[in-house]
Order: C-alpha cells, then structure tokens, then sequence
C-alpha cells in the first residue's frame, strides 16, 4: 500500500471549541480539510508513531467515511495500533473508557454531540488524551497552531476495510482490532451500580422509557436496560442509531425530547423516563409529570451516590461548571466535601478527577459523570438514578421534594438565542463587560446587583489559568444571571442566559419556575441590552 505526502495548504477556521471541531458536514467533506485537521492533531500530540489509538464516533452522516481517512492517515503516520468499535460506533464515554482500558495514547472521537446529523447537519472531530478526557487547552493550542502551518499530510492509498467485522487485522505495518462497542462498557457498569437491586426493581412491575433518540446511546441502551436487567422490551425507544438521528436533534432536553416528554406527562406514564444525546455522554431525567434539572440531578446524585457500589465509601469531592445552579454546592456543603467551580468543559474537569480530588462532576447542560471515565456519561447518571429509585423506594417527585426541603431549591433556566450574529454577539458581551466595575450595588428592576465580575478559573492541580470564562451577575437574595456565548455550534453564534433563584421558604418550594425566575429574567434582559444589541428578544430554546 503506497504512502503519499499530500501536499497542502493551512485552512482557516480550524481552531477547536470546548469539544474538539465541529463544523458544517459539508465543510468536513471539502477537500483536505479532514486531511489536514487529523495531520494537524498528529503533529500537535508530538506525532503517532509507534502509538495505539482508539477511533469511534456516533453514527452520524460521514462517520464511516471519516475513519477510513483517519485509518489510512495513521498508518502513514506509523501509528502501531488502531482500536475501533464495530461499525465506527463508540459512545463518547465508552470511547474514554476504552482508551483507560486498553492504555491507548489516545483517541479520536468522531461527533458533533447533540448537534443534528445528516449531509446538511453537523460534524465534529475531537481527540481525547492518555487519560481518556478531552485534550487539554495546552494540547488544543499546539493542534490549532499546527493546522496554521501545515503543508503537507500523510495518507496511504488502498481500499477500505470492513467496520463490520470483528477481529484483528493489518494495513501494512498497524494493527486494526475491531472490537464490540457495547461490552466493555456494560462490564464497567456492573462495578459501579448494583445491578441485582436494579433487575429486582423491574421485576417487581417498575416501568421505563428511555429514549435514545436515533443516536448512539440505543444498542447501549438495548444491552443493558432490556438484556442484562431484564427492563422489558420496547423500554428503550428509538434505538436505532441513525446518520441523520431520524431527523431529529438528539439534545436530551423538554424540547427536543418531545416523544418521551409526552408519554411522561400523559396519564399512563411510567415511573421514570430517561434521555441520552447523539454521543451519549449527555442524559434528561424525568419522573412522572416532573422534569428534572441537569443541576438538580448532579445534587441529587451526589446527595445520595453512596447507595451505590462504587461510591459507598463517600466522596472526595464534587465539580460544577460555573454556569451551573449552586445546587451542588449546598449538598456538598451539608456532606462536608469539597465544591469546585470550573469553566464550562468537560476538560477542566479532568485535572480534579486524575487528582482525586472529585469523584462526580456535572454541567447543566445534561452532563454528569464520575471518576469511571474521564467524560461526562448519560447512560451511567440513567442508572445512578435507577439505582438510588431502587434502594429508596421512593419516586422522582419525593426525592426532588425530600432534597429541597433538606437544602432549598435553586429554581434555574437557560435561555438559547442562537444562531445570532456573532460580531453583534461578541458587541453585547463586549458593553456588558464594561458595566461589570460599576454594577455593584445598582437596582436593575426589582433586585439590586449584589456582584458582578468575568469568571476566571485557577486550575489547582497544575496552575493553569483560564480567563473570560463567562459574565457572572448576583443579585441579594440568591438570584443570579450568567452570560456565556457558547463554542458547540456551527455557524453564528448562541447565546446562552442562565437565570437562578435560591428559595428556602418550605411553601415555595414547588411553584413554576417561570413564575420565580421573572425577576431575574427582566434583570438579566435590561442590564445587557440583548434586545437591543441583537435584535432578538425571545430565546429559540429555554431548558
């Protein structure tokens, strides 16, 4: 098989976000841009050779096609080893798993997340270290710098090879092993739930309905749920990993979630009710009639984590994004354990899990996880839940009532305006961050500006310092508002409003949210001129 030396040029707008690159599909599938992105990865890590790799992705459109590209490029880059999941498909968790397990230098995950999928939807490439987490911003800055000087990749020609087919092969000097993307990872969960607890729950009549949304998470799903703890068949809906995700938007939210949200509020709903996302690290929970809050779940599954196995001897500690409700914070708090505050992505997390000083770490944007893997895992926090359901006997809505009642309710939403234009985006960002040296002490509408400031982060484990981090608002009386312009779309720019508020009041602990965030919204609109800066005044998306 003959290697070739492409000669090439850089291209723009190779620079990752939080979650590697995403782009346009379209735009991945210009010539040379995958080419020159995986070649950019290689030389940014310090080169390939010698080295095994694990390469998966969730099944959207081009996912087959991209790996054999990046199969061929890591041969010609003298990489020993190659380890894909059957069919190109490893859910981003089971891939950081895989890359623990088999002590793999890294890996390349193939996803644009919750993000749609299709010829005319969205791609993403990301590499994920040693450690099995994403890349660190160190490692992420000598890939980009490398995308603006590359001249040339490396690539061998010859025919594809078959995804399907398990087992061990060579293209000329590396090994290919194609291994069962499933069984791994089911293995790791029987040593950290307590499986026999959770097979006696559904043989006692317990109902579920997880949606796994046309993506990844399905044979996962399949596997664990219906085969090993014996949740009867037709549990688990939408199963089938699709390119386009049934042409839908695999975001585990009330919104795009609309099939399982309807069946939850109806009449005859099962007990519980789950969601995962197009790569499976994100999950929704939902009780009967009674949606939780990714924040609210990272505070009751570190409230009562130590009902499971694997976190029977405590916590070391808990981690939250910063624009995540302070929820955790007030368990944690009560459970004498360390609370960290990091930026918003899932890297920043991993220094606190490899350091021991975190076990579970959680986003409000569906992200939850523990120190099993190095990414968030929507099919693990799923059955957390089912575990602590299992031991407590009680449903969705009491453990939500019992975990307010013991440490208040953080009442929280966050409003999406995407696709808005980004120079106006970056404007609003630019003129509120201005104010924030004056904001003190200002009534904004009904509340009055406690303190304001840009959120920067000191990494404690090795020092690093992350700046602009997203504009943090706190009003008296437990409000706050966070302004953040998100890096997980494609074109244009989101805009993200995260609202909060902290009610202790045993009487207003069950009201509609929208109801008490009003304040706080009206707040958060005036003192950022959003309407007037962007010209938007309703959000496409609040969760």
């Amino acid at each position: 098989m003959p290697m070739q030396n492409v000669r090439t040029t850089s291209i723009e707008g190779q620079k990752p976000g939080t979650s590697g690159l995403r782009k346009k599909t379209a735009i991945f599938r210009r010539p040379h841009f995958l080419e020159n992105y995986v070649q950019s990865i290689f030389d940014g890590i310090g080169g390939v050779e010698g080295k095994t790799l694990v390469i998966g992705g969730d099944g959207r459109f081009f996912n087959d096609a991209a790996i054999q590209i990046i199969l061929r490029m890591a041969c010609a880059n003298s990489a020993a080893k190659c380890i894909i999941g059957q069919g190109g498909i490893l859910s981003t968790p089971a891939a950081s798993h895989l890359i623990r397990l088999r002590e793999a230098d890294g890996g390349l995950i193939l996803s644009a997340s919750h993000n749609p999928g299709g010829a005319d939807a969205d791609f993403g490439l990301k590499y994920n270290g040693p450690n099995g987490g994403p890349a660190s911003e160190a490692v992420t800055d000598k890939i980009y710098e490398r995308t603006k000087t590359l001249s040339f990749y490396k690539i061998a020609a010859g025919e594809d090879i078959n995804l399907g087919q398990l087992g061990t092969r060579k293209i000329e000097n590396m090994m290919v092993e194609i291994v069962d993307p499933v069984a791994d990872y089911a293995d790791l969960m029987q040593t950290i739930v307590d499986f026999p607890k959770i097979k006696t729950l559904f043989a006692g009549g317990f109902t579920m309905c997880f949606d796994a949304m046309h993506a990844v998470t399905g044979p996962y799903a399949h596997t664990v749920l219906e085969d090993m703890l014996g949740a009867p068949k037709g549990t688990v809906i939408n199963g089938q990993p699709s390119p386009d995700f049934g042409k839908g938007h695999p975001d585990p939210n009330p919104i795009w979630a609309k099939t399982l949200m309807d069946k939850m509020y109806s009449s005859n709903a099962p007990d519980f009710g789950a969601a995962s996302d197009g790569d499976g690290d994100r999950n929704m929970i939902v009780g009967p009639g009674a949606y939780v809050t990714p924040s609210d779940s990272l505070a009751l599954l570190t409230a009562h984590a130590h009902l499971a196995p694997a976190y029977r001897g405590g916590l070391s500690g808990v981690a939250r994004s910063m624009p995540t409700s302070r929820a955790v914070d007030r368990v944690a708090d009560s459970l004498g354990i360390a609370c960290f505050e990091t930026p918003t992505g899932w890297k920043f997390f991993g220094n606190l899990l490899d350091a021991g000083k975190v076990t579970l770490c959680g986003e409000e944007s569906a992200g939850t996880g523990s120190d099993h893997v190095r990414e968030k895992d929507g099919l693990w926090a799923v059955l957390l839940w089912l575990n602590i359901l299992a031991e407590t006997g009680k449903s969705v809505s009491e453990l939500m009532g019992d975990l307010w009642t013991a440490h208040g309710r953080c009442y929280y939403s966050r409003l999406d305006f995407e696709d808005v234009d980004s120079d106006k985006a970056e404007a609003m960002i630019n003129k509120l961050r201005a104010k924030l040296g004056s904001l003190a002490g200002a009534t904004i509408g009904t509340l009055t500006v406690e303190t304001a400031d840009e959120f920067a982060y000191l990494d404690p484990v090795d020092g690093s310092q992350s700046t602009n981090q997203g504009i943090r608002i706190a009003f008296e009386g437990g409000a706050r508002a966070v302004f953040r312009l998100s890096g997980t779309g494609t074109q244009g720019a989101t805009i993200r409003l995260y609202l909060e508020q902290l009610e202790t009041d045993p009487v207003r602990l069950h009201e509609a949210p929208e109801a008490v965030l009003t304040d706080v919204r009206e707040a958060a609109m005036s003192v950022s001129d959003l309407t007037a800066m962007t010209g938007r005044s309703a959000p496409d998306v609040i969760t």
